[in-house]
């Protein structure tokens, strides 16, 4: 976040800065005001550069075996250009590499889940899938109480995520 800031200021210096060239070679006959209009239209087409890069950046330096199951797209009234493309700020991915089979039950399968945002930290979470019937169990409490089984829709990203690979 802050080398992000960093390179928001220095767009904002590059484009201040080219604009000033631009209007010394004119013969100064470009209004000043333009300057710091080019400035804060240089740092905000670097934000949105950037947040739009975001998704492709981190799951393209995934490591080996994480694969992205479901992404999350994200609009806001404050960034209008986001209700024409739409950009993604969230997105899960499954730990192929890791699906840990029961070994009683051959269709229930232990998979870790890693949960990405723009802001945030990572976040794993340890769930475990019944294939037979499509179900998922949220995360265990660590209290030696059985898990809790929900009902998903058939094409739910995360159970057919860890059961394609089964």
């Amino acid at each position: 976040m802050f080398l992000e800031l960093i390179g928001v200021i220095f767009a904002g210096l590059g484009g201040a800065g080219v604009m000033m060239l631009i209007t010394r070679l004119t013969g100064n006959r470009l209004p000043k005001w333009i300057i710091p209009v080019a400035a804060g239209a240089a740092m905000l087409g670097t934000t949105i550069s950037s947040e739009y890069s975001w998704y492709a950046r981190t799951s393209g330096n995934m490591p080996e075996g994480l694969n992205v199951v479901q992404t999350v797209e994200s609009t806001a009234v404050y960034r209008p250009w986001t209700y024409l493309v739409p950009y993604i700020d969230r997105f899960v991915a499954v730990d192929q590499d890791n699906i840990r089979p029961n070994a009683d039950q051959p269709d229930l399968f232990l998979a870790d889940l890693y949960f990405f945002g723009r802001w945030s930290t990572v976040q794993a979470v340890e769930i475990m899938v019944n294939c037979a019937t499509g179900q998922r169990a949220d995360p265990a409490l660590g209290d030696e109480s059985p898990p809790v089984w929900r009902d998903v829709p058939a094409d739910d990203p995360i159970v057919t995520g860890v059961c394609q690979r089964s």
